[in-house]
């Protein structure tokens, strides 16, 4: 099974972590990353080496961070970029990281990291956009 570190400024992956197991369960082999004000990326390098010495991933490991390019992302890169069985997602959200989940135990890291895109780009929705859709079909 496939390894998931979520990392994020701040608290936000504790939050979207707790808020992943009301809608999905127990979490397995996930990790959350916390990045906080004053810390070194390369002390986040440290946090994120921390978290895989807790998981198995030997099937390999999905970074889902918020920011690319922010600090998560960078910290995470430095260490994906010596692994052919590491890959990170950028834009973490709910829906991505529900669908990750559902599909780590049967998908590849390749087809996971686009399952997680399309996951969490098909999640934004404008209410108005479908309600004015929707009206345009009944007519």
């Amino acid at each position: 099974m496939i390894a998931v570190i979520v990392g994020t400024h701040g608290k936000f992956s504790e939050e979207l972590l707790r808020s992943t197991s009301m809608v999905f369960g127990e979490l397995e082999n996930v990790a959350g990353v916390t990045f906080e004000p004053g810390e070194s990326v390369s002390g986040l390098v440290d946090k994120f080496k921390a978290a895989l010495d807790t998981l198995e991933w030997s099937d390999g490991v999905i970074f889902l961070v918020d920011l690319f390019g922010g600090s998560p992302y960078n910290a995470a890169s430095r260490i994906a970029a010596g692994y052919e069985n590491m890959d990170i997602v950028s834009g973490v959200n709910l829906p991505m990281i529900v669908d990750v989940m559902v599909n780590r135990s049967t998908e590849q890291l390749g087809d996971l990291a686009d399952l997680a895109i399309r996951a969490g780009q098909d999640s934004m929705k404008s209410f108005r956009s479908i309600r004015d859709s929707q009206i345009e079909e009944e007519l």
